[in-house]
């Protein structure tokens, strides 16, 4: 099998060959299916093994004391071999993994061969394809939680004990020093708690992250925002926890600390920094400090980890094991949320360069997962539930008509409702080159209404002979959602141009009936009433974030508000959900900023609930974070939107103001007028008549139209399963 081994005097990595390891009585043996590397620790040692040896020494003076008493005790030569022997012998890296038990050691009944199982432990859980693992130092991943969402279990039990070791309780505010990955983790626990939380960090991205998952705020360790909201939060007394999650040599957290903090509060330390105590600020307000060890009790007992003594419950509640099983619960049951956090998922036989990049940061991430060889044969993930996403076939494919020069597009409407006739009619009936023919609805009433207001030449009430109608171009679908696959399908198969309001269907049998059409036809030309990533504001300010070279975090936060009583949006069973028939329009959107088409979704919602987080993973290893809610206050903006980049910010409030930040510059972008909403229709409209008029590609392509609706219905089975759903191209 093969293992990353670092050698601490070159500071050589390597990808070894080396034996399977053998199931010793006691505990299982684990093929891996994903490990985590800490972005903190591993690479402090990392960087520390390419130090000279004055640095080594430096560094770990801890270690330098052991060589001056073993100098005192054994004498200079034997003290020298000992200490060349030991650096120059390779060392494991990793201690964070989930993987597939393949053997049962003896004495072991509480997991079987096939199980999925989150191991911990610097010796047992390493960066390697198979390792053996004590029975005290491993969890079984419940049903339906991923297997790489599962290989945070033990650095998530490290942020979980040093939750417990603060003795958070409801209402109380902390304040999180250092939000890297232990950092991110600590502020979602300590939210899912009920205590409110301000993040301190120098990384701006980590901030907006930290925010993102429930920061109340989060700024620069120097600004002056973090202690006005410390003290608006805490009415001028201090947070009631401060968590020390920061490595380096700074002692600038345990200072702050002291000053934020109030009086007889408590000070944990998670990470590992300089902790040269103020003794004054620390004295004068009797601050109790603690130190949070590792994964929980029975860390570092030989009995516990390696000979499966565990403590008796009733004298401690809460032992690594029990820590790593209460993790990977709350992962499981959506009260944390990892994805977000993973930044890069690498191939195994690409670890030593991903190590490299990382230590250049060319690599910046909170956390990089490592994959491995055939991880899905035998896991979880590999029963995930998968949809399928219709391929677009083109038999034949008819081309568009040729027009003659300023000869005006001819217009038809299906449908002349309040979304019709508010945001779409107003833009077309003023513009040049454009009439509309007819319109049609199912009572004459309205028909009648919709002529009189626009200037329709006709009003009807029968649709076949619309279709029929050789002089019209093209057909505007704005209908309830139960009739727009048929609709559509209708117009493909009578040759005209198709403009669909959201949703394209409501089922995968609908969709794959669209696609059927276009196929019999040849005729693909579609729009979808996908109008957000037309807005000019959100435009501009993709223009201005500019290409990124690494992958991106996309928080989209819709505020959708409760529907009035009667909304035949309720109508579930005819019309399908609230968010099969919008939701469209915010993967779209995020689609487009990422510049391609998810490859999975994730979708959680509290039972009884309207609200839904769905979480889109595209190929890059970007995420999309969907937070749709129906609980927010009906004051605050509808639409707000984070992506976060490469050093780079932009921010959307509801396309009335956008934002883009870069480096030490901040760039505005805004609208003209503070009140004005734009959302994309007069331009989208504009690109869909252009595309009739001169034959030319519609304005999005239908495989991006096809993918983003087979996402929005993988919702659906994704709350019904409770699992991610991965996107799959049909064949």
């Amino acid at each position: 099998m093969k293992q990353v081994v670092q050698n601490y005097k070159s500071g050589e990595l390597a990808v070894l060959d080396v034996p399977v390891p053998g199931c010793k009585p006691g505990g299982v043996l684990v093929r891996s299916a994903y490990s985590l590397i800490s972005t903190g620790t591993e690479l402090m040692k990392v960087s520390e093994a390419g130090m000279s040896m004055l640095g080594k020494a430096r560094s770990r003076p801890d270690q330098v004391a052991k060589v001056v008493q073993s100098v005192a005790t054994n004498g200079v030569p034997a003290t020298y071999r000992k200490v060349m022997g030991k650096l120059d012998s390779y060392t494991p890296l990793g201690y964070s993994l989930c993987g597939v038990v393949e053997q049962v050691g003896a004495g072991t009944d509480d997991v079987k061969v096939g199980d999925l199982v989150a191991c911990a432990g610097n010796e047992h859980a390493l960066h390697a394809e198979s390792n053996w693992v004590p029975k005290n130092l491993y969890a079984r991943v419940p049903d339906g939680l991923a297997p790489r969402h599962a290989a945070f279990g033990t650095v998530g039990s490290i942020a979980l004990q040093g939750v417990r070791r603060g003795e958070s309780q409801l209402g109380d505010v902390a304040l999180v020093i250092g939000l890297g990955l232990i950092g991110q983790l600590v502020v979602q626990l300590l939210t899912a708690s009920g205590v409110r939380v301000v993040g301190v960090d120098p990384d701006r991205e980590r901030c907006a992250l930290a925010e993102r998952l429930g920061a109340a705020a989060c700024g620069d360790p120097s600004s002056v925002a973090v202690e006005a909201t410390v003290a608006e939060l805490t009415g001028g007394h201090g947070v009631d926890q401060v968590y020390l999650a920061a490595g380096g040599g700074s002692n600038q957290p345990v200072e702050l600390a002291a000053r934020l903090c109030r009086d007889r509060g408590r000070v944990v330390d998670i990470g590992k920094c300089r902790l040269d105590l103020p003794w004054n600020a620390y004295y004068e307000k009797e601050l109790d400090v603690r130190f949070s060890r590792s994964y929980g009790p029975g860390r570092y007992d030989p009995e516990y980890e390696l000979e499966g003594r565990d403590y008796p419950i009733g004298y401690v509640r809460w032992t690594e094991r029990r820590n790593l099983a209460c993790f990977l619960d709350l992962v499981a049951r959506g009260r944390v949320d990892v994805e977000p956090l993973v930044s890069h998922i690498a191939d195994f036989d690409d670890a030593v360069e991903t190590y490299q990049r990382l230590k250049d940061g060319e690599l910046k991430a909170v956390a990089v997962l490592f994959r491995y060889p055939g991880h899905a044969e035998n896991t979880a993930e590999a029963e995930a539930p998968a949809v399928a996403v219709p391929e677009v076939r083109r038999n034949g494919v008819v081309p568009a008509p040729v027009r003659a020069a300023k000869t005006p597009v001819r217009l038809a409407f299906v449908g002349a409702g309040n979304y019709a006739t508010s945001m779409l009619l107003p833009h077309l009936a003023r513009r040049d080159g454009v009439t509309l023919s007819t319109v049609v609805t199912t009572t004459a009433l309205s028909a009648a209404n919709a002529k009189r207001k626009f200037g329709f030449a006709e009003a009807t009430t029968d649709l076949d002979a619309v279709l029929g109608d050789k002089s019209i171009d093209a057909v505007f679908v704005i209908t309830r959602h139960s009739s727009h696959a048929e609709l559509t399908r209708r117009a493909l198969l009578a040759g005209k141009t198709v403009f669909v309001e959201k949703p394209l269907a409501l089922t995968e049998d609908e969709l794959t009936g669209v696609l059927a059409a276009v196929e019999e036809s040849g005729n693909d030309r579609i729009q979808v009433g996908f109008n957000r990533r037309f807005a000019p504001l959100l435009r501009e300010a993709h223009k201005r974030f500019g290409a990124r070279t690494g992958p991106a975090s996309l928080r989209y936060l819709v505020n959708a508000g409760r529907l009035d009583h009667g909304s035949w949006y309720l109508r579930q069973g005819a019309e399908g959900s609230r968010f099969t028939g919008e939701g469209g329009h915010f993967i779209d959107t995020a689609s487009w900023l990422l510049g391609a088409d998810p490859v999975s979704v994730y979708a959680l919602a509290p039972p009884g609930d309207e609200d839904l987080q769905v979480v889109l993973r595209y190929p890059d290893g970007s995420t999309a974070t969907i937070s749709y809610v129906t609980t927010g206050a009906s004051g605050f903006p509808k639409e707000t939107l984070d992506l976060v980049a490469d050093g780079k910010v932009l921010r959307l409030d509801d396309f009335v103001r956008a934002s883009v930040h870069g480096g030490r510059r901040k760039r505005w972008v805004s609208s003209r007028l503070p009140k004005a909403r734009d959302k994309g229709q007069s331009a989208e409209l504009a690109a869909f008549v252009k595309a009739v008029r001169t034959g030319g590609p519609m304005p999005v392509p239908l495989e991006s139209l096809v993918a983003t609706t087979a996402a929005t219905l993988a919702v659906r089975t994704g709350l019904a399963g409770g699992a991610p759903v991965t996107l799959a191209r049909a064949r």
